[in-house]
């Protein structure tokens, strides 16, 4: 079900008007959990099986992690719960991408006959659960966590609809409390307190998911048909239009993606629920590191906690330190996909990390140096770490290897060439306003400060205006066939 169409639309306002009638009622806790599976069957069908099972393997191999006293035990019992839910991923994302792998290598070697590809459906959202899922045990194997007391408690935090499918990834020390603060004790018996839907909380949740559409829907989806025309057969093209695709898919994937994030944070917030930020500004992000701290927080911090610090972190020598980097950011990229484009996209930050961390290390008075602190220095450093993000974007958004290495060459080796761009211009006007407002519109709030929260504390009838242009906006160019949103793919 896709968060940008009538039936979402439909099912929210039910979810809301059922939890606002039934009240004091032990079942809502229920009622959500049951409305999240409803959610995610409702584009997975049987595929929630793989949901229910992630669930059952780690609810009761937490327990039993808890509960035994013998470290070799809760290793064994870690093990099973990442091999479970590891197992299940690596199966359904990669099975096909190693078996063409090793097709290609047989065919190079002449050793054998193809491998037929299993053709498997990516199940939508199991990238995301399954790093839900690995941090509830893992915190309770590091003592940092004690176990759900209830299995609906924890189905609920794996299954919660508005974050499952695209994120953020949200921890289970994040969200259990908040689920643990709605129990209350009448004369000693533990009792469900009602989900009240709390008017700021209700103001600040449509806020969200109104820009969240209008990131998505506005500019998102009519800037897409640009980035499509330019990759759809890249070979051949012109420096500046493989940029201006870049461009565009950059702009693309923000929209679309942080467009998501605010819908799920509006969402869940009006349900009474705070998940974490996911973006902050990254496009003006002034270095390599910065950049993880914009973009996608809820991954680059999982991948830090959770696999960059056990592998050593920055602990050991300066060495193994920028192979942990180039490690951890090339599987990032495969987390995003079965492909080499993914992989390579890993391996340009991974590099981007290294290289800037070898620099720190070398020079490190440039982290004081005024240069740096100054408008025009920010400045310059914003454009150059934006260069080489929107140089990663090309093997991301990449048909196939082949589209991704030339388009990197003209992007690096600039042709100085103009007559292609130009005729992409005219047949993509709309596209290129819509970039051009977006770049304006980014800048503007760049100097404000959460300017989301700001609109949702003004008087409701200046509020109501704000939101209803915007939705207006949202409304004129959509014409009923909702768009996927780009990271359902992952």
């Amino acid at each position: 079900m896709l968060f940008n169409s009538i039936e979402f639309v439909f099912f929210f306002v039910i979810v809301l008007a059922i939890i606002t009638i039934y009240k004091n009622r032990n079942f809502q806790h229920i009622f959500l959990l049951i409305a999240s599976c409803f959610f995610l069957y409702f584009s997975n069908n049987y595929l929630i099986g793989l949901l229910i099972f992630s669930i059952i393997l780690d609810f009761y191999v937490g327990k039993m992690i808890w509960q035994t006293s013998s470290k070799q035990k809760k290793k064994i019992l870690l093990i099973i719960s990442l091999v479970g839910n590891l197992g299940l991923l690596g199966f359904f994302k990669y099975a096909d991408f190693a078996i063409m792998q090793f097709n290609i290598m047989g065919n190079y070697f002449d050793l054998t006959n193809d491998i037929p590809l299993l053709d498997l459906i990516l199940p939508i959202g199991i990238s995301f659960y399954t790093f839900q899922t690995i941090t509830y045990t893992v915190d309770i194997y590091r003592g940092k966590l004690t176990p759900s007391k209830s299995l609906k408690e924890f189905a609920l935090f794996v299954s919660f609809f508005p974050q499952l499918v695209a994120g953020p990834i949200v921890r289970a020390s994040e969200f259990l409390p908040q689920l643990r603060e709605k129990l209350e004790k009448i004369n000693g018996v533990s009792k469900l307190k009602q989900i009240r839907i709390h008017p700021n909380n209700l103001k600040l949740g449509i806020t969200l998911m109104t820009f969240g559409f209008f990131k998505k829907m506005f500019f998102a989806d009519n800037i897409a048909p640009l980035v499509n025309n330019v990759f759809a057969d890249p070979i051949g093209l012109d420096s500046m239009s493989i940029m201006l695709g870049t461009l565009a898919f950059g702009i693309q994937i923000y929209g679309d993606f942080s467009g998501y994030t605010d819908i799920a944070i509006g969402a869940a917030l009006i349900l009474g629920f705070k998940l974490p930020i996911n973006f902050n500004k990254p496009y003006f992000a002034i270095s390599p590191s910065d950049f993880w701290r914009r973009w996608h927080i809820s991954l680059s911090s999982w991948l830090r906690d959770y696999l960059y610090i056990p592998l050593g972190g920055n602990k050991k020598s300066k060495s193994r330190t920028y192979v942990n980097l180039a490690v951890v950011m090339i599987l990032g990229g495969l987390w995003h996909g079965a492909s080499w484009n993914f992989i390579i996209w890993g391996m340009l930050h991974g590099t981007y990390l290294a290289i800037h961390k070898l620099i720190s290390d070398r020079f490190p008075s440039l982290k004081n140096n005024f240069f740096f602190k100054s408008k025009i220095g920010r400045l310059i450093s914003i454009l150059i770490m934006q260069y080489f993000v929107f140089l990663a974007w090309i093997p991301f958004r990449a048909n196939n290897l082949e589209d991704a290495i030339y388009a990197i060459q003209k992007y690096v080796l600039f042709d100085f060439q103009a007559s292609g761009v130009l005729s992409l211009i005219v047949e993509n006007k709309l596209s290129v306003v819509l970039m051009i407002l977006f770049i304006i519109l980014h800048i503007i709030s760049y100097k404000k400060h959460n300017i989301v929260d700001q609109i949702s504390k003004f008087q409701l009838r200046h509020w109501t205006i704000i939101i209803m242009i915007i939705l207006g906006a949202v409304v004129f160019f959509y014409n009923g066939n909702p768009e996927d949103f780009i990271y359902f793919r992952f």
